[in-house]
């Protein structure tokens, strides 16, 4: 699903943004390594295409257990992902996700 190439992104709540192949596959293991059970739904706010590039933002709806915890917690994450025609398949170049989903008067000051 995600690029290979070296332009590659991704930007998680698990950590720093990483570019390239290499550094998103690692932290893509990591990430996933924290998510246990649980469901997920999408809601698409928007979706922006050309023949070779396209963007879609979104709000991701989890029911999951993160981290060591045992219980199933409820958490949204905005998501925007960017996807690239790579030959005759369309693949992941970059991805960003955090859990700001309500206004807060604080904006960049808020808690992290």
């Amino acid at each position: 699903m995600f690029s290979e190439r070296e332009d590659v992104t991704l930007a998680n709540p698990f950590g720093p943004a990483v570019r390239g192949s290499e550094e998103v596959s690692g932290a893509l293991d990591y990430a996933s390594s924290r998510f246990r059970d649980g469901n997920v739904s999408f809601e698409r706010i928007a979706i922006y295409a050309s023949p070779d590039l396209a963007t879609i933002l979104e709000l991701e709806r989890w029911n999951a257990k993160v981290g060591g915890s045992e219980d199933l917690a409820p958490f949204d994450l905005r998501v925007t992902s960017t996807f690239r025609r790579e030959g005759n398949a369309w693949k992941l170049v970059h991805r960003h996700a955090d859990p700001i989903t309500t206004r807060d008067a604080r904006g960049p000051l808020r808690g992290s």
